[in-house]
């Protein structure tokens, strides 16, 4: 499955968080990649919207998995002061988005119809 979220980083430590992200802990790495993050970025605009993208099989699964790994808990508390809501685990912040396009869903559904 593919699944887009969303949340927002505090705009004054936008700095911060782009330098965090730069030199992500190579145990992290490996515990998401380990957990079935895959093809996993995040973009953020300059105002503080986070977009994040992974392809998984179940979302829900590779956050509960993520939830096991001693270093996410650690990852978490260093990077939940960045966020608006630094009260909350920034993984559970996240605002699932809806897909409501996909070019090669498309377009394999339309070659499908036409043979």
């Amino acid at each position: 499955m593919r699944v887009c979220f969303r949340s927002s980083v505090q705009p004054a430590l936008i700095g911060e968080y782009k330098r965090r992200h730069a030199a992500v802990w190579p145990e992290m790495l490996v515990a998401l990649k380990n957990a079935g993050w895959n093809n996993y970025s995040l973009f953020l605009g300059e105002d503080g919207l986070l977009i994040g993208y992974v392809e998984c099989d179940d979302f829900d699964a590779v956050r509960a998995r993520m939830a096991l790994a001693d270093v996410n808990a650690r990852w978490q508390a260093e990077m939940a002061t960045l966020f608006d809501n630094p009260d909350q685990v920034p993984d559970q912040g996240f605002h699932v988005l809806e897909e409501v396009f996909n070019l090669d869903d498309q377009l394999a559904a339309a070659e499908s119809t036409a043979s």
